[in-house]
């Protein structure tokens, strides 16, 4: 718009002055006249649009601060930093696999030798299972021997004595005796034996103790004057142990007076 009024307000101008076209002839013919200027009229002030200077203005790159050296270093530190970083995520990774590879090696030998310990203490415990009903056989075959019929010292029950005939001659008989002493040897070096592999028989009446679930089997119960309530007065079958580990429990009777 103001292109537009200043390019009308020229033509005006240009129509108002007209140019004296003078020639050469008539410069002789007739005096020069001397023309007075015409007084120009006064033109209105111009007004010119800033906006192309604000555009101008917006699109200048700004000047950079003074910080920006720092920002570049800082951007050309960023890569090292983060691969400092990364080397510091692996270390730790591989520490951390590191422990754990120990942790894992210490716990494997643990087991091992416990395994071993095992298979080693146990290893007969199929072996044990078997030969217990031997030694159960002469147990009983010693057992059923007559307290009568052999010597005081060899007799299973010591407090038992043979009472003497009505001629003055014991009951005792030789090779009964004999036989009895030789089984009863038998069973003693077999027991120390299996003893020595970690098999131990235990008979709870002997001592009469308690009651224990992990070493008995209560085969029946009954009243008893004079004993306690859960005490083990009679063995049936004696119990074994194999390396402190229950091979065979002991088949008992409990005291029951409640």
């Amino acid at each position: 718009m103001i292109r537009r009024s200043l390019i009308r307000q020229s033509r005006v101008l240009s129509q108002r002055v007209q140019p004296l076209s003078v020639s050469t002839n008539s410069r002789a013919h007739f005096p020069p006249v001397r023309i007075s200027p015409q007084q120009p009229k006064k033109i209105a002030p111009r007004c010119y649009s800033t906006a192309t200077e604000t555009s101008n203005s917006s699109t200048s790159p700004e000047p950079p601060p003074s910080g920006s050296s720092s920002q570049e270093a800082v951007t050309e530190e960023d890569p090292l930093k983060k691969e400092r970083e990364a080397k510091n995520r692996e270390l730790i990774d591989l520490k951390d696999k590191y422990l754990r590879s120990v942790a894992d090696f210490r716990n494997l030998q643990e087991r091992t030798k416990r395994d071993i310990d095992a298979a080693r203490n146990f290893a007969i415990s199929g072996f044990a299972r078997d030969l217990i009903e031997s030694v159960d056989n002469l147990d009983r075959a010693l057992s059923m021997v007559n307290p009568s019929s052999v010597s005081p010292t060899s007799s299973p029950e010591t407090s038992t004595t043979s009472p003497p005939s009505s001629s003055g001659e014991s009951n005792i008989n030789p090779e009964l005796d004999n036989l009895y002493q030789g089984l009863k040897m038998t069973e003693g070096i077999l027991m120390s034996t299996l003893k020595k592999h970690g098999l131990e028989r235990f008979d709870p009446s002997v001592q009469g103790e308690k009651f224990d679930p992990n070493l008995h089997d209560a085969t029946f119960m009954t009243k008893m004057e004079g004993k306690e309530d859960g005490t083990v007065f009679e063995t049936i079958q004696k119990g074994f142990l194999l390396n402190g580990r229950v091979v065979r429990a002991a088949k008992v009777g409990v005291v029951k007076n409640s």
